[in-house]
């Protein structure tokens, strides 16, 4: 036998949440051909791997990535953390299908700019993507937002019965075109208005097409249980699995109902298919939203339109130099972007730990000073969360960041190391991976990642130019039909 590359004696963590193993991996036409103590034959490329951890190539459920897998097809920011996989189109928000006629409305506008949308349909998208192919694989979610806007005159109000028609044709088409699914930013003033009867029509035609629904919640703050149950409605009516985005605590009055949240998705889980992301820090960063704007929180402006000189300042600085209260700066400001540091470490934990809850980055690429999370995310869960503080066990994080997203999104091929699967692979240093972009210094190429391999192609080493792109577009793929059955039977109660 001859292997285009065998990496030998890896302690492997294959992504399945199981006991680590030593073994030898063999790879061949893209994908991961035998594993074995000791493998035999020859390659074309031998990696040496005693003392080093292998691991799926890590799934990034949560990205804002949509235009710059495109644009910056080598994708620095996440092929170094050992990403192998993004999952676009999140919070409601998506390149595609989208028709502008105007500056990008408020958060379409975290993408890119006017110029950036240029993919009226769902197809046109994933030629896009099949054409740079990108350093990482791709599968992509369309956005509500983003399709309300095609259709409405104003979005700060519920679609009429005419708009909703065409709004769910969209979503038809993309779905024929491959998309996962369906994600909605419910929290954004563009989407906010919109009823819940609304997103349920969406999420009937959704469950017709077999997809995914992701949601940014109504509020992550005070009434945060309320829009859990909303998400659990649409979901379960729609007969779709559901993701929660980024669980959080918000705001300091919020702190500690970790517990209540994650008993509240529990229980739902008993009657319904439900999972959650988060990133593992206790700040979020978006665009810059007034109903945040509080003295309870410290807010760090990234960029603004109006007043670009202010970016890299806290609001509380600004507001003070201006000598006028935070609401009227950030009023001033806008449109802008910020940092909120907003939640508890304690409740970050609680929520990492859930054997529920994937890794998402929820990462923004085109901020000017983004928030560490963009570069820094998933050393992050395995150097300060699993080998620092022992918060989880190095297999439970690597399930989290791999096995358990390929499943719940239905990446099949993918997410666990064993015979036949693509070979998304990456090898690293236990005891050296760290995260090393900080808030203050936030775009810092992590260390201990020493190879990564996209279907069998060496796409990373550290220090070097990129040795291959191989990404693939990711193409959602249709349940069995027993996976079809015993989705019905759990709807049925």
């Amino acid at each position: 036998m001859v292997f285009d590359t065998v990496i030998r004696g890896a302690q492997v963590i294959d992504g399945s949440g199981g006991p680590i193993y030593t073994a030898d991996v063999g790879i061949l036409n893209g994908r991961i051909h035998d594993i074995a103590i000791n493998l035999k034959g020859v390659a074309h490329e031998v990696i040496n791997a005693a003392g080093l951890h292998l691991a799926p190539g890590f799934i990034d459920v949560h990205t804002h990535d949509d235009i710059n897998v495109i644009d910056a097809a080598s994708m620095p920011t996440k092929i170094s953390q050992g990403v192998t996989t993004v999952i676009v189109g999140n919070c409601g928000i998506s390149a595609s299908p989208v028709h502008l006629t105007c500056a990008p409305p408020d958060p379409l506008n975290l993408l890119g700019q006017q110029h950036d949308f240029c993919y009226p349909k769902f197809s046109d998208y994933v030629a896009a993507v099949i054409r740079a192919q990108p350093s990482v694989n791709v599968g992509a979610l369309v956005g509500h937002t983003a399709i309300r806007n095609n259709h409405m005159s104003e979005l700060e109000r519920s679609a009429t019965a005419q708009e909703l028609a065409a709004m769910c044709a969209d979503l038809r088409q993309a779905m024929d075109d491959g998309a996962l699914g369906l994600s909605s930013g419910l929290a954004y003033a563009n989407a906010k208005q919109s009823s819940s009867e609304e997103v349920q029509a969406m999420t009937a035609e959704l469950g017709r097409a077999g997809g995914i629904y992701t949601t940014h919640l109504r509020t992550e703050f005070d009434g945060i249980l309320e829009a859990m149950d909303e998400a659990f409605i649409t979901s379960k009516q729609g007969k779709v699995p559901l993701v929660i985005s980024h669980l959080k605590c918000a705001g300091k009055g919020n702190w500690n109902r970790s517990e209540q949240l994650l008993n509240a998705l529990e229980l739902a889980a008993k009657k319904q298919t439900v999972g959650c992301d988060c990133y593992p820090y206790a700040a979020s960063s978006s665009t810059l939203d007034l109903a945040q704007v509080t003295n309870d929180t410290d807010i760090f402006i990234t960029w603004s339109e109006a007043e670009p000189d202010q970016a890299g300042r806290y609001l509380h600085e600004i507001a003070q130099h201006w000598q006028c209260d935070l609401i009227a700066a950030a009023k001033r400001l806008q449109p802008a972007g910020a940092v909120y540091y907003c939640m508890a470490e304690q409740d970050v934990a609680n929520i990492l730990r859930y054997p529920r809850t994937m890794i998402g980055s929820d990462g923004l690429p085109n901020d000017p000073h983004p928030h560490p999370r963009l570069w820094g995310t998933f050393p992050r869960v395995i150097g300060h969360y699993s080998r620092d503080t022992g918060l989880l066990p190095l297999p439970e994080a690597v399930h989290k960041m791999s096995g358990l997203s390929a499943k719940q999104f239905q990446l099949n091929g993918r997410g666990e190391i064993k015979i036949g699967n693509w070979a998304d692979l990456v090898l690293f240093d236990y005891q050296n991976i760290r995260d090393l972009a900080t808030f203050t210094n936030p775009k810092q190429v992590a260390s201990g990642i020493e190879y990564v391999w996209v279907n069998g192609v060496l796409s990373y080493r550290p220090g070097q130019a990129t040795p291959g792109r191989a990404g693939q577009f990711l193409f959602r793929q249709s349940p069995t039909t027993d996976t079809l059955l015993l989705k019905e039977k759990l709807y049925e109660h």
